[in-house]
């Protein structure tokens, strides 16, 4: 129980400094590595994130770990993750790996239950999206689409689903 609120002086002083700076050098490696490290987060780019954060807190608190170890693990995570976009954008099979697939839940107004089930989303989340697109009924909807990052996605009006928009979107069997 040694030390539980108050260690000494210079930890206090080490913290004070060593977060300023691995937040500083976070930022700027952010900025550096441009606009898709910080897009809306898929499954992979939770992860990234996580690990950045965790990163951050263990240089930020442990005593073990110096400031040119955490700036180097930010790099290397950073650089990971714009290797994998990078690879992601030019190759669909990495881009597969890395990304969920598209899920149709909605239908020209029919509600597809089995698919809404397996992605575990609720009627009443289905309703605020048409409500959140300014319609008052779900027969108002061409489609409602569960994107890779988890959002929801309302079209007005389909006219095919096999349009470019619509050909990566996982159907239910009934409606290819």
């Amino acid at each position: 129980m040694k030390n539980i609120f108050f260690d000494s002086w210079e930890s206090i002083i080490r913290t004070v400094v060593i977060t300023i700076l691995a937040y500083a050098l976070l930022i700027i490696l952010l900025r550096v590595s441009g606009k898709r490290t910080l897009f809306k987060m898929n499954a992979f780019d939770f992860i990234v994130t996580i690990a950045l954060g965790s990163t951050l807190a263990t240089v930020m608190l442990s005593k073990d770990v110096a400031l040119a170890d955490g700036v180097l693990a930010f790099f290397l995570l950073i650089m990971l993750q714009y290797a994998i976009t990078f690879f992601s954008a030019r190759n669909q099979t990495v881009n597969e790996l890395v990304k969920a697939t598209p899920s149709l839940l909605v239908y020209k107004g029919r509600i597809i239950k089995k698919v809404m089930l397996k992605e575990r989303i609720a009627e009443d989340e289905i309703y605020a999206i048409v409500r959140s697109n300014g319609l008052s009924s779900i027969n108002e909807a061409g489609a409602i689409v569960l994107e890779t990052d988890g959002s929801l996605t309302l079209i007005k009006e389909v006219k095919s689903l096999e349009t470019e928009t619509m050909n990566k979107v996982i159907k239910p069997v009934e409606l290819r």
